[in-house]
């Protein structure tokens, strides 16, 4: 009930949302078209915004469930081993002769070099095994399946090495083979899928329960007129608005392409916001924060992070927005951000030199892009993209990067203001001869050192955060 009912009250905050197509033409207005599609999904609690399997989405631990979809899946794969190893063995047992005779000298008269018995035994020893640990006690360690594949693994290179097996028939070699195979796919299945897919549901369940509790204690109120915020139309008109509201010169005509390449590019992210069910997870951080890629058509592999913050939006909206230029006193991701020219109160065009990724494996670039600003309801959007100017061409010094449309989202919570979600969208081309599986490698470390150094510079400004951004132990919630 407490679940829905949050879903319903977010879902009406986002409905008010409601993006606008622009296009710069002489004695035209901009139209509303009406609201971005499925924006709805994005919630501004980070509890909805995690994608959470249905069975986790803020449940009690109580009353969620006992055994995931995953550990279920790896209980019946181990079923399968027992079963399809008997199957082998009872087809085995009818290629020689009569199968109770055959089953006599395999069973009663027993002998470890010529008996497939023990390997059926081996099959039975791994599910009771596995079966107790993972299923009955619910383990979240390897250690069972270490030791299952550990006394398989020597019990048939044991076997194999001193048995006749080998000279009987194709059994002697189907058997332990597929043991052994078998044996090592349920280590890795555990290992891999069931242990991992179980932490990172977890940690999004500890992020998705402290963002949905009562509001926190903050010292003192907030005010948006603490906070420059972009007008909302202005940047619609061709002609500027001076300090005092009065018309200015109006708008040259590349000042009008930097406007629109603004507009174009935050058309191209609301989309990718608007297909937020097509998000696959990559990785999550140990403090919960999320890295998600969706594959395009138009510009390949792109990756969105979703980060809940401990602190209101406006922090958050102040250190990543509005002051790119002060970016790189904090991060390490951004060198120098310098802006190269203010075409409007939504928009400017900036110079930006990244820092290597990855300890290096993508070198340091330099980019050219238009960033648009928007303020819209209760949440801040900025978008950018590469462009070209003249007071920076390209040099030598630094590879020339394309950012494609992508940009910064943060929302606000109505039910508890000292908190927000920061959502990063990274679509980038990082040109020169990199191998593409390295920088996805890459980027998604990038991405959490960056949110990282965020709740540091956030909590440096606001000494009285700190615990709440940056704590000495555990989670970030």
């Amino acid at each position: 009930m407490k679940s829905s009912k949050s879903e319903r009250k977010m879902q009406k905050i986002w409905s008010k949302l409601k993006p606008r197509r622009r296009k710069i033409t002489s004695g035209k207005e901009m139209q509303d078209e009406g609201s971005l599609p499925a924006i709805g999904s994005l919630n501004a609690s980070y509890s909805t915004s995690l994608t959470l399997p249905s069975s986790y989405l803020l449940l009690p631990p109580v009353a969620r469930k006992a055994v995931s979809d995953v550990r279920r899946t790896f209980c019946l794969f181990v079923t399968f081993d027992l079963l399809f190893i008997t199957l082998l063995w009872i087809i085995e047992l009818n290629v020689p002769g009569p199968i109770l005779d055959n089953l006599a000298d395999q069973v009663i008269r027993y002998k470890f070099k010529s008996s497939f018995f023990d390997i059926v035994l081996l099959a039975v020893f791994r599910f009771l095994c596995l079966q107790i640990g993972y299923a009955a006690f619910l383990l979240k360690h390897w250690w069972v399946v270490a030791i299952s594949t550990l006394v398989t693994s020597v019990f048939l290179v044991v076997k194999v090495i001193v048995s006749e097996l080998l000279s009987k028939n194709a059994f002697g070699y189907v058997l332990p083979i597929t043991s052994f195979v078998v044996a090592w796919l349920e280590t890795w299945f555990l290992d891999f899928k069931v242990l991992t897919q179980e932490a990172e549901n977890d940690r999004a369940y500890v992020a998705a329960a402290n963002a949905d509790r009562g509001p926190m204690l903050y010292p003192r109120p907030f005010s948006d007129g603490q906070f420059y915020s972009p007008p909302e139309s202005i940047a619609d008109s061709e002609e500027f608005l001076d300090e005092d509201g009065l018309r200015s010169r109006p708008a040259t005509s590349q000042e009008k392409e930097y406007i629109k390449q603004g507009q174009d590019a935050m058309t191209v992210m609301e989309n990718i916001l608007a297909q937020e069910e097509h998000w696959k997870l990559e990785k999550t951080s140990e403090t919960g924060d999320s890295v998600y890629s969706l594959e395009t058509i138009s510009y390949g592999k792109i990756f969105i992070l979703k980060a809940f913050m401990q602190c209101p939006a406006e922090f958050v909206y102040q250190e990543t927005i509005l002051q790119p230029e002060k970016v790189p006193e904090w991060t390490r991701t951004v060198t120098s951000c310098k802006i190269l020219q203010r075409i409007d109160d939504n928009t400017m065009v900036t110079h930006d030199i990244a820092g290597s990724v990855g300890g290096g494996i993508v070198a340091s670039r330099d980019y050219v892009t238009v960033r648009r600003i928007e303020r819209r309801q209760n949440s801040y959007f900025s978008t950018g993209v590469s462009t070209n100017h003249d007071a920076r061409p390209p040099t030598d010094r630094y590879v020339r990067g394309e950012n494609r449309p992508g940009g910064f989202v943060v929302l606000k919570c109505i039910s508890n203001p000292a908190v927000c979600t920061l959502i990063w969208i990274l679509n980038t081309d990082f040109k020169g001869h990199l191998p593409r599986y390295l920088i996805h490698q890459a980027l998604p470390t990038g991405m959490f050192d960056y949110v990282g150094q965020l709740r540091e510079r956030i909590a440096d400004v606001n000494p009285y955060l700190r615990q709440q951004l940056v704590p000495t132990t555990g989670l970030l919630f």
